[in-house]
């Protein structure tokens, strides 16, 4: 577990060394960065209160990353990647926060063991020394004696002083950039949920609805499923379409290719895009791609944020054998709704859209779930029309509305859930999103 230049004198004792390893996941560097303070807090509980000197990689996977117990390391790097993250930060923050730590320890490269150990005693200053040597270089009658023998010592003192003013404009700067570059700064419940997704080391796409197969699915009258979507067959009917105006004129079908050929996507989702992105604008994991841009492989490999519902964003459909709550689209009667599977006491089993000529009323759906290889995290944001999905990225998104949700959560982990929201806004006035329902898992 550690080594102890200072000799038995001072041991190391497991209490110490969890109490600095608690610290340095409590710190600034680790706390929002959910799945590596898993990793340290896996590794220190191994190595601490089990006393295992050697860990290996494959259990690391399985225990904090959800690979399974055959999974092939030299294909999937996740852990030594992480590794080498977590070093870095537990570097830091022994070099910022935890600079007055007497006990230290890392995490050496080749192993997954951390090694503590005493903070060794600084050598002298180069100011130190440097002063030393001008006191020793004046001749004896330029000052008193008195004065000769404290000149070092007030140097040194003078020099520390610049040094603690220097460094107390280098916190104070770095706090308000870490709040520009942090704005969940304030914010536990976001700051709780949202790393996993933006501060993480894998990276999280997020996935924009593609407008144009809506309106496909809306003049064909008919859905089609995510194979359709990503082999285009969907497109071959087109051809054969014809589709009578109101002053009985036959449409001409290459003008609808042309449209379903085009890669639009909706203004609201944009701005859901744009309200994930703002809550930590300096994330460099974070890609942003249309769904038909989007390919299995990374879906499986990363994170991801799925913007819209199955009829916009047809990705959805690998995550609906795992969700109870659907958001459907019947394209006969051209409305959406949502279908609760199994309705609980006081729920019901359809929720559609009321006609109300004074509201803009909707449906929302909110899934957090695993990704489809368990690789990773996923999130589906979608609604019963555009307004309900961008009512549920503005929930998902506000720091209130998420501290409500959390509080009725059990225990101090965020499980995978889903909500099921009703949502409205008046005309000029923000949205309204009332839980009508959860899950967790």
């Amino acid at each position: 577990m550690s080594s102890d230049p200072k000799g038995a004198a001072h041991p190391i004792t497991p209490e110490a060394a969890w109490r600095v390893l608690e610290a340095a996941a409590a710190s600034d560097h680790l706390k929002r960065a959910t799945r590596l303070k898993e990793f340290l807090y896996y590794v220190g509980k191994k190595s601490i209160k089990e006393g295992l000197s050697d860990i290996h990689e494959q259990e690391i996977g399985q225990a904090v990353f959800g690979r399974r117990d055959s999974y092939d390391t030299s294909q999937d790097n996740i852990v030594r990647v992480s590794a080498t993250e977590l070093r870095r930060r537990v570097e830091a923050y022994f070099a910022a926060e935890g600079k007055d730590e007497a006990l230290i320890f890392d995490i050496p490269r080749g192993s997954y063991t951390p090694i503590f150990r005493w903070r060794a005693e600084a050598p002298p200053s180069e100011a130190a020394k440097a002063a030393e040597a001008a006191a020793a270089a004046l001749p004896p009658a330029v000052i008193a004696p008195w004065w000769r023998a404290q000149l070092p010592l007030l140097v040194v003192s003078a020099v520390a002083l610049v040094l603690a003013i220097a460094c107390a404009s280098l916190w104070m700067e770095n706090r308000s950039l870490h709040k520009m570059v942090y704005t969940w700064d304030g914010q536990p419940a976001l700051a709780e949920f949202w790393p996993r997704f933006l501060d993480s080391a894998q990276g999280t796409d997020i996935v924009l609805a593609d407008t144009s197969f809506a309106i496909v699915e809306d003049m064909m009258k008919q859905s089609y499923p995510l194979s359709d979507y990503l082999n285009r067959s969907y497109m071959s009917q087109i051809h054969s379409f014809s589709l009578c105006t109101a002053d009985n004129k036959v449409a001409n079908p290459i003008a609808f290719e042309s449209i379903a050929s085009r890669n639009n996507g909706s203004f609201g989702d944009f701005q859901v895009a744009q309200r994930i992105v703002a809550l930590y604008p300096r994330s460099t994991s974070v890609h942003i791609s249309y769904a038909r841009e989007f390919t299995t492989d990374s879906v499986k490999r990363d994170n991801v944020i799925l913007i819209g519902s199955r009829k916009s964003n047809p990705w959805v459909d690998l995550f609906t054998d795992e969700m109870n709550f659907l958001v459907k689209y019947d394209a006969t009667l051209d409305q959406s709704f949502v279908v609760n599977l199994h309705p609980r006491a006081g729920e019901q089993a359809l929720y559609t859209q009321p006609a109300d000529p004074y509201a803009s009323l909707g449906y929302s759906v909110i899934a957090y779930l695993p990704n489809p290889s368990r690789t990773g995290s996923a999130l589906i944001i979608e609604g019963t029309n555009a307004e309900a999905t961008n009512a549920a990225g503005e929930f998902v998104t506000s720091e209130e509305a998420m501290s409500n949700f959390l509080k009725k959560l059990p225990g101090n982990k965020i499980p995978y859930f889903e909500i099921l929201l009703k949502t409205a806004r008046m005309s000029g006035t923000p949205f309204h999103a009332e839980v009508v329902a959860f899950r967790t898992y």
